[in-house]
């Protein structure tokens, strides 16, 4: 592990990396390799969890090229000089902000998304102009032995590599000094990865997970509501860190909303042999699931197969923020709905809890809308939608409080992976007498009405 990370340091100080075009001829070449290698992508993760060519590419691949796309069209632009306005205090100089990157970057992914969840950090560190090491999750193996196939085999190592492993590996490597560490992952290894990089002062972006909620606050389109929803909590069999984790549902809309969830559920058909549905990722996951199961508040589904690991879409009715599947997040296809009639208590109940990594509101209502993304905080989220905010890289992802530090995506990526250095640029044609020796009240006068 140190020798990759000397060897990473090295090359970097080479200023290699620093060059624009090597930088959009790297991403090229990741580009071209994701896409000679697509149909082995696609059989990898089916082997790991089922998941099919059609939801691999539209929730991972086509996410990443977006990525890729936008970074090359762009990044000369965002790795200029900005030039600033300088105030009066320090005439005749010019002010400008240089960005620059941060160094040698470690990226953890997550096994949920086992290639956008990995990749896409390592797009925005190589289009600010770092080197990556890359550790993909292992709890995937076949995704994680191809990443680190196709990287290992195209990169040179000293500039991106790819360090397969489990726990002890990344204990490894987190033990290493890296000017950058990006984890997506869970609140409980966020906060290891979090105290690590604490004793080398290296900066971090966590991405990391928590309850969100949906609100449903009318009926007005109440099947469209359904039928976002539906998709949105199922998708990846409800592995997915911004998936609605429960739904809060005025109790006058609630019965009628309930008989359309299954009605949604029935129709979409959700499993793997339909290609729209996947596994839980292993027997521990599927062992938790069924523990957050309630016999008596189990309305719809409920039934799990631990050894294919299919766990059946499942509706909980009558839910309060005491049960036990209101205690973690659920990260599977477990959807509780939970009744209310104050707006107001439902608000300080959501407040009461960590903040979440999104939020969802469902309401023709601009006042209601309004109130919501007013009064809660969240990473991000929609308003009549779910999920889909992830694919639009115009807008920053990420979280805030406990679902996470930092943000990615577009820019945002270019800007977490970057340092913006500040110069104040002054020609030695003039210099004001103000600040120097000797002070008299004159001075002090003239240096008062140029700091208003």
């Amino acid at each position: 592990m140190n020798d990759i990370i000397l060897n990473q340091k090295k090359f970097f100080n080479s200023n290699q990396t620093k060059d624009i075009n090597f930088r959009i001829s790297q991403l090229k070449k990741l580009k071209k390799i994701l896409l000679e290698n697509e149909e082995r992508l696609h059989k990898a993760i089916y082997e790991d969890f089922r998941k099919s060519a059609f939801d691999n590419y539209s929730n991972e691949l086509a996410l990443l090229y977006i990525e890729i796309d936008d970074a090359i069209k762009h990044v000369k632009k965002w790795a200029s000089r900005k030039h600033v306005s300088t105030n009066l205090v320090n005439f005749p100089a010019k002010s400008y902000i240089i960005p620059e990157p941060l160094g040698v970057s470690l990226v953890i992914g997550a096994w949920n998304y086992p290639y956008q969840l990995s990749l896409a950090p390592a797009i925005a560190a190589i289009a600010a102009g770092n080197t990556v090491v890359l550790k993909p999750s292992e709890l995937p193996a076949n995704t994680s032995h191809l990443m680190t196939e196709v990287i290992n085999q195209n990169f040179d190592a000293r500039f991106f590599t790819v360090v397969e492993g489990g726990v002890a590996e990344t204990q490894q490597l987190l033990e290493q000094r890296f000017d950058k560490i990006f984890f997506t992952g869970s609140v409980p290894v966020g906060r290891i990865v979090y105290q690590a990089a604490a004793k080398h002062l290296t900066p971090v972006t966590l991405e990391l997970g928590g309850k969100s909620p949906a609100f449903i606050l009318d009926d007005k389109h109440l099947e469209m509501y359904v039928k976002r929803l539906v998709w949105a909590k199922f998708l990846n069999a409800g592995q997915t860190c911004i998936a609605p984790d429960y739904v809060l549902i005025r109790k006058s809309l609630k019965d009628r909303f309930i008989q359309l969830v299954i009605a949604e559920i029935e129709k979409e058909h959700f499993s793997v042999e339909n290609q729209n549905y996947v596994q839980i990722i292993n027997d521990k996951h599927i062992a938790r699931l069924g523990k957050l199961l309630s016999e008596e508040k189990t309305i719809y589904g409920g039934n799990f197969d631990a050894v294919t690991r299919i766990f059946q879409p499942t509706v909980l009715d009558n839910v309060s923020f005491d049960d036990p599947v209101m205690q973690e997040e659920i990260f599977g296809p477990i959807l509780p709905v939970i009744s209310f009639e104050s707006l107001d208590e439902a608000i300080t109940k959501v407040k009461k809890r960590e903040k979440p990594l999104s939020c969802y509101v469902f309401t023709q209502d601009k006042s209601l809308r309004d109130k919501i993304l007013h009064e809660i905080s969240f990473g991000g989220g929609a308003v009549n939608d779910a999920i889909m905010h992830i694919a639009n890289n115009k807008v920053p992802f990420g979280g805030v409080g406990e679902s996470g530090i930092g943000s990615y995506h577009g820019e945002y990526g270019f800007k977490t992976f970057s340092h913006y250095k500040s110069i104040l640029d002054k020609p030695t044609w003039f210099e004001a007498p103000l600040k120097y020796f000797p002070h008299s009240e004159t001075k002090f006068k003239w240096m008062k009405r140029m700091f208003k």
